[in-house]
């Protein structure tokens, strides 16, 4: 009996099932030596291109954070990656398209965007996160029961028809039939996403307690600002209150010297005036003296 060969979902050549990669569903020239790894940002899968390269950041969230810097948790989806804004650039392009978020109904986050009934998946609205969750636990689900189909398969001589083969070849995992995934494997296999989405709101939550910490910061800053500006302004009214005193204290001082000058002047003069009449008095009794005894010596000549 010859195996049953599923192709692979970029070069459609076909492969044991066990060769190609689970996920995406590659074969080995296609994924090469490299893993395909999650983002670290907008938790899109990747391949590595290169052995040098192992940073989990794909091209274009390295080429944001080059351009805008660290992201910050997004809004709706709490995935770290809104760079512009406070959304993610998913949510924004989902939201402009089909409208506002509404609550997921696995994460209960509200971060689901296609509304219509056909968009559903197993009567169940699902986000983008809920909905990768969704589809590795479909191929899980598929990879397990196709083993089992495999082994339990008896051996027969004869080869199988070519229908028949093409029948067992793998099917389109990118339409599956959804009611034959239980919700219990969904569940469990949404665990993972889950906890992404539980750290996310953990480093939410911390940011917000920065963010109100900062905040306190701020106001207490604020507040102090206020109380320096207070006091600066009370020492310049306090400043001005001096310079007017000392101001008028030296125009008091100034007019005070100024009459006590004039009161100097005006006793100087006086004392003047007075030193004048003394001297004119004197000579005023000289020439009386001289007088007198020039009188007196005239009469007496004559009597000898």
């Amino acid at each position: 009996m010859s195996a049953v060969l599923f192709a692979c979902s970029k070069c459609f050549s076909r492969h044991p099932f066990e060769e190609l990669s689970t996920g995406q569903q590659l074969c080995k020239e296609c994924r090469g030596t490299f893993p395909i790894v999650k983002c670290t940002y907008c938790r899109s899968e990747f391949q590595q291109t290169s052995k040098g390269n192992t940073s989990a950041i794909c091209k274009k969230c390295d080429q944001n954070v080059k351009q805008h810097g660290k992201p910050s948790a997004c809004e709706c989806c709490n995935i770290i990656a809104a760079f512009i804004g406070s959304k993610c650039q998913r949510c924004t392009n989902s939201e402009f398209k089909y409208g506002p978020a509404v609550n997921c109904d696995q994460c209960k986050q509200r971060c689901a965007f296609r509304h219509d009934e056909s968009k559903k998946i197993d009567g169940k609205l699902l986000c983008w996160l809920c909905t990768l969750s969704y589809k590795r636990a479909l191929a899980k689900a598929r990879q397990v029961t196709s083993s089992r189909m495999t082994k339990k398969r008896p051996s027969t001589d004869k080869p199988p028809a070519k229908e028949s083969a093409h029948k067992k070849q793998r099917p389109d995992i990118s339409k599956p039939p959804l009611p034959e995934i239980p919700e219990k494997v969904a569940k469990n296999a949404g665990t993972v996403d889950s906890s992404e989405h539980v750290i996310a709101i953990q480093l939410k939550e911390q940011i917000a307690s920065l963010q109100k910490r900062l905040q306190m910061k701020d106001r207490e800053l604020l507040s102090k600002d206020k109380h320096i500006t207070e006091l600066k302004s009370q020492n310049f009214i306090s400043e001005n209150e001096l310079r007017t005193k000392m101001k008028d204290a030296e125009k008091y001082y100034e007019t005070k010297i100024d009459v006590l000058n004039k009161k100097v002047a005006g006793l100087l003069k006086e004392v003047a005036q007075l030193s004048k009449g003394v001297k004119k008095a004197n000579l005023n009794n000289v020439n009386s003296v001289a007088a007198k005894d020039s009188g007196g010596s005239g009469t007496d000549s004559p009597q000898s």
